[in-house]
């Protein structure tokens, strides 16, 4: 995605059925945002008897309805993302709006299969699991409820949503528009719904209602953890730790480019973005170079980079199943008062002032075992480790990736090299060549999504991911031939 299509992008930027009285009414000022999860939850409950009657055709009316409102607001909920949350970058979060808009699937990826043989004709159609519930992170709120939302309500579900307690506003105004979107388009009232003060206890109601038929976790892996332990139908999105690989045979001032604008991208938020730079040692003091002209401010003292440590991370005492030993110690945790932010605001915070008001990216070099390697930080911030080789940077990417499966991402003109590194590392999304951003359709083929599971395996979701099978089977019929 070059500077001219992202600045076309930011520059781009019904009465309901339900029975009299058989519906709580929303609280506050946005549709479809209750004042308890019980309330919410009969709501959803309601909406869904009324939904379900609804045809394919009706469905897609309603998301083309969403569609055009995604894009109409988009800088009204960037800007409300940043304001709420403290994270990111505006411009960024208005392409992603305009990426889920335009990118997230809509009931076209609901195609049936038939199989016919001499013994009649079997049908296969994608089924709604009926009301689905959703736990959405602070990270990238609005954005991961409306994609969410388009694929869900394509496969014919209801949601109830349980938003991240510091993206309350951003994310119900996401719900609000959904509601006004179908309402718009002739559907019902509350057919996604949440509520004003989300929190453990809300979750908890919601993930142990019998009415809720499916899970879908956003966040880190205690979320995750908890929808897997529901004895229920869960899809979980879990952490990452993506590397990026440069070897010697790769246009390193591409690959500069692309590194930092992957890397910098809505201040590093994405769970996709490149995390840890492992660079082969004949190009990387190239790579560091066009690093610093595409936008990157590189710190050369050590003492600098000590200090960024202390802000970045902090101290904690370190629990059992954390990776420490039996005996309690310190470790450094990541500072989630600073996950997002700009990166002048760090280099302001370590003393230096000088540096160009238009940095995107903090870039050092650091060793493979320095805590900005193995922590996902979310953060501006990217440490390079030069290696030897090759295959040294590939060992060292699979390690630090630490088994999350989840993305991976290597600049190379060697397809031996990309091959052997795609099959190591076994991540649900591996980028060649490009910014990380490539992977959810921003300037790469494909659809796009905010929730990316790859610890239940289902992959860049969409509206299939949100539906079971049914099968229809008719015996000595329908065999024309």
């Amino acid at each position: 995605m070059n500077e001219q299509q992202i600045a076309s992008i930011v520059e781009q930027v019904i009465k309901g059925m339900a029975a009299k009285g058989a519906t709580p009414k929303a609280s506050g000022k946005y549709k479809g945002v209750f004042s308890t999860m019980e309330e919410a939850l009969e709501a959803a409950k309601t909406a869904y008897k009324l939904f379900r009657g609804y045809s394919l055709e009706q469905r897609e009316n309603m998301i083309t309805k969403i569609r055009e409102k995604i894009m109409a607001e988009a800088e009204t909920m960037a800007k409300m993302g940043v304001e709420e949350t403290g994270m990111g970058r505006v411009t960024d979060k208005i392409i992603k709006h305009t990426l889920v808009a335009e990118k997230t699937p809509g009931t076209e990826d609901l195609q049936p299969r038939a199989y016919s043989g001499d013994t009649g004709l079997t049908l296969v159609e994608m089924a709604p699991f009926g009301l689905i519930g959703s736990i959405t992170p602070t990270t990238n709120p609005s954005e991961t409820v409306l994609c969410n939302s388009i694929g869900m309500l394509a496969g014919g579900n209801c949601v109830v949503f349980n938003p991240h307690p510091r993206a309350i506003n951003t994310s119900n105004y996401a719900v609000d528009l959904i509601n006004r979107a179908v309402l718009e388009a002739g559907g019902p009232e509350n057919v996604v719904v949440s509520v004003t003060k989300p929190t453990l206890k809300t979750a908890d109601a919601m993930i142990k209602c019998p009415d809720i038929k499916l899970l879908v976790a956003t966040g880190g892996p205690g979320v995750v953890k908890t929808l897997l332990s529901s004895g229920k139908k869960a899809i979980g999105a879990g952490a990452g730790n993506p590397p990026v690989i440069v070897d010697e045979t790769a246009d390193i001032r591409k690959a500069a480019k692309d590194i930092v604008a992957g890397a910098s991208f809505d201040n590093n938020l994405p769970c996709i973005a490149e995390k840890e730079c492992f660079a082969v040692a004949s190009i990387k003091d190239e790579l560091i170079h066009y690093m610093t002209q595409s936008g990157a401010y590189l710190l050369t003292k050590q003492s600098d980079i000590d200090k960024l440590v202390k802000v970045a991370l902090t101290e904690e005492e370190c629990k059992q199943g954390e990776g420490c030993s039996d005996r309690p110690k310190r470790k450094l945790m990541l500072n989630k008062d600073w996950v997002g932010k700009d990166a002048n605001l760090f280099l302001e915070a370590i003393g230096i002032t000088d540096a160009p008001k238009d940095t995107r990216l903090i870039i050092c070099e650091t060793t493979e075992d320095h805590p900005f390697v193995s922590e996902e930080l979310m953060m501006p911030i990217l440490p390079i480790v030069s290696v030897k080789d090759v295959d040294e940077a590939i060992r060292l990417g699979v390690k630090y990736e630490h088994g999350n499966r989840h993305s991976a991402h290597m600049h190379s003109k060697n397809i031996d090299n990309l091959t052997k590194f795609a099959r190591e590392v076994e991540t649900t999304i591996f980028v060649k060549n490009a910014p990380s951003y490539a992977g959810i359709g921003a300037g790469g083929e494909g659809h796009t999504t905010f929730t990316i599971a790859g610890p239940t395996g289902e992959g860049i979701t969409s509206a299939r991911s949100f539906t079971r099978q049914r099968r229809c089977v008719l015996v000595d019929g329908f065999r024309i031939i």
